[in-house]
């Protein structure tokens, strides 16, 4: 079973336009309301690929009700914290194009004791877990040191432990050790504090990170596909060129898809690129569908060090 935890968590509205015209009155062409938030995505995917999965978020006010009871249909176990505040509702603008354009709201304030019984949750479900994935953004009052927390809790509890975050939390999350980090090229960067042009920079930074006690790296690279960093190998794999439609939770996809094939080596990262390729064709934030995705017509390599990644889309 694939725990993941989603501190702010969000309703999705996606709009698709014909143009994104600023200062102007927009009229959308379709609109569609998904549930949100890294790690309900990641659980949508597993739940969609026969994954046992559960969705452990908090959840306040009629937001959150809706969020709970849009991810019922897709057969995703939720186990809700209540909390005083409302979840957060977000908004995506799809041009015709292809280019998305987000607004995320910052979230509902988690009191102490609501943090408290968060971790509680979370420490329980992980004792009946193989992964523990911490997913995405902290809301106010949760500290920056949440996900490091998780990580030494869960590995205590018997669970390995997959972080996709940025910023503060990722880096803290580093210095505790988890089984796998999934951050995006620009989060990487971000992290590293210097430029990473070539894909031989990201490489030697991942094997920095494997040297503090990460224990491997899954780095999505946007169109240029994804590279894998473990302890004794390097992999990098693109997938085929495909009509983008929505490129929201194309990432959260990856990473369902590479635990789902197990978690490591190069099935796995196949998986995630098929997975991540699906998801962008996907309307909105929908996840793609087991036959959606065709691990047959992505490619792995030997990490190239001099392939540019200058200009890939994170």
């Amino acid at each position: 079973m694939i725990l993941t935890v989603t501190p702010n968590p969000s309703l999705d509205r996606t709009a698709r336009l014909a143009e994104l015209r600023r200062g102007e009155v927009n009229r959308a062409e379709a609109v569609r309301l998904d549930p949100g938030g890294k790690g309900v995505n990641v659980a949508r995917a597993l739940a969609a690929a026969g994954t046992p999965t559960v969705a452990l978020l908090p959840a306040g006010g009629v937001v959150g009700e809706r969020l709970a009871d849009l991810l019922a249909p897709e057969g995703v176990p939720v186990v809700a914290v209540p909390i005083g505040g409302t979840t957060r509702s977000n908004i995506t603008l799809v041009e015709a194009d292809g280019t998305t354009t987000k607004i995320n709201e910052p979230g509902p304030e988690i009191s102490p004791a609501e943090l408290a019984a968060l971790e509680r949750r979370a420490v329980e479900l992980a004792g009946r877990a193989d992964w523990l994935v911490c997913c995405g953004s902290l809301p106010a009052g949760v500290p920056d040191d949440f996900y490091a927390r998780l990580t030494g809790l869960a590995r205590e509890a018997g669970a390995k432990v997959a972080v996709d975050s940025s910023g503060a939390p990722l880096a803290a999350a580093c210095a505790s050790g988890p089984d796998l980090l999934k951050p995006n090229l620009d989060e990487l960067t971000e992290l590293a504090g210097r430029p990473l042009p070539l894909l031989g920079d990201v490489v030697a930074f991942c094997r920095e990170l494997i040297s503090g006690g990460v224990g491997r790296v899954l780095v999505s690279l946007g169109a240029r596909g994804a590279v894998l960093v473990e302890d004794t190998a390097t992999h990098h794999a693109l997938g085929p060129l495909v009509a983008v439609r929505s490129t929201v939770g194309a990432g959260d996809a990856a990473l369902a898809g590479f635990l789902h094939a197990g978690g490591t080596g190069p099935r796995a990262l196949r998986t995630a690129v098929a997975y991540g390729t699906a998801a962008v064709t996907q309307e909105g934030s929908r996840m793609p569908a087991p036959e959606d995705v065709h691990p047959d017509q992505v490619r792995v390599l030997d990490a190239d060090p001099t392939f540019t990644l200058s200009g890939a889309a994170a």
